[in-house]
């Protein structure tokens, strides 16, 4: 919407800087870091009057010294908060024509959908395993695939949106990929993001911090995609449009930040699978835009390790009948060591941080 804003130049010289799609992000970011922290004290009201509190999913499954019974009052499904106002900002700041956009909007909400409906279950019938799991990955599946193929089709990327990309290498390892392997690819990349930050949601501010440093890293790959020159000296694809998709990935570092306002320890409220989903399948479209789907092995590298430790876990004990780790996912593991949750939480920040930089150094070493 502001966009229009930049065709009154003539009246107000300054007015250009809306066709800056930095200045534009810079906007988005502070919009849904504004908008979070306003309606924050709103948001946790609301979901403590309709008592918005999901059972443990930790209880049975963790000894019960580690169990926190003041947190089963803290309200969950968060998320919405966040989604809101990732929304609302990137509806007030991107280029409304933008297809890329739209697509990215849509895979945040219909996400966040998935896990308003898990959350809900959660909440209202008390059971702690939410919708099936068969058929929340199914609805998963269904929506990454569906935004790859939109994607695809976009002009910009009908060529590139078919090949792989490697880290540190200037040219695809793979080319003209066949559609379903496409899709798949796609689908399993979103899929295990968002599962993955749901995973790390387990400790208050550490699935909502590291996923700034995620949000912020690939806008970063996408305004340099979305230049010329930059993609050229970088040996990167150019893909027309995407520096746009820099306003949606500001907003979302902007709405972590004000929701962080909230759920930094102890938290007034929980993101839930509402926002868990949401913003992990939305990371990992980021990647797919941006031919980066391997980094993001890197550049997330901390929900990489929470998904990870779960699958060694379960492995290890169905194979050998042993554990590997004191408990899972592996911020439980450094709990049982004695780490407070303070401790927990920033150290994982910090290794978030430098896998994001890390990630960021694959532009020049090629």
């Amino acid at each position: 919407m502001f966009y229009y804003l930049a065709g009154l130049d003539d009246l107000y010289g300054p007015l250009r800087l809306f066709y800056y799609v930095t200045f534009r992000a810079g906007g988005a970011l502070f919009t849904a870091l504004l908008l979070s922290i306003l309606f924050g004290p709103l948001t946790v009201k609301l979901l403590k009057r309709f008592s918005a509190h999901a059972p443990s999913r930790l209880k049975g499954l963790v000894p019960d010294e580690m169990l926190k019974p003041e947190k089963d009052k803290t309200p969950s499904m968060g998320g919405i908060l966040i989604v809101a106002s990732v929304t609302l900002s990137t509806l007030l700041w991107a280029m409304p024509e933008n297809r890329i956009v739209l697509i990215f909007l849509f895979t945040l909400i219909s996400l966040a959908l998935v896990g308003f409906f898990d959350d809900y279950v959660k909440v209202a019938k008390k059971n702690r395993d939410g919708i099936p799991g068969r058929l929340k990955l199914f609805l998963q599946v269904g929506i990454s695939a569906l935004a790859a193929w939109f994607l695809l089709k976009t002009p910009s990327m009908e060529e590139i949106g078919r090949e792989i990309l490697l880290p540190f290498c200037k040219n695809p390892a793979l080319v003209e990929l066949p559609l379903w392997i496409v899709l798949g690819f796609a689908a399993f990349i979103m899929v295990g993001s968002s599962n993955a930050v749901n995973l790390t949601d387990g400790k208050d501010g550490l699935a909502v911090g590291c996923s700034i440093f995620c949000s912020l890293t690939y806008a970063t790959f996408a305004y340099l995609c979305g230049h010329k020159v930059f993609a050229s000296h970088l040996a990167i694809p150019f893909i027309p449009g995407a520096s746009e998709v820099v306003v949606f990935a500001a907003a979302i570092a902007g709405a972590c930040i004000g929701f962080l306002w909230y759920n930094c320890h102890p938290a007034s409220m929980f993101m839930g699978d509402t926002g868990s989903l949401a913003l992990g399948g939305s990371i990992g479209l980021l990647a797919i835009l941006v031919k980066q789907e391997i980094v993001l092995a890197l550049v997330g590298g901390v929900f990489v390790m929470e998904a990870v430790s779960v699958m060694i876990q379960v492995a290890s004990f169905k194979l050998f009948g042993r554990r590997v780790f004191l408990c899972t996912p592996i911020h439980h593991h450094f709990e049982r060591k004695g780490w407070t949750e303070t401790q927990i939480v920033v150290r994982f920040w910090i290794l978030s941080g430098i896998f994001a930089l890390m990630g960021l150094a694959t532009l020049k070493i090629r």
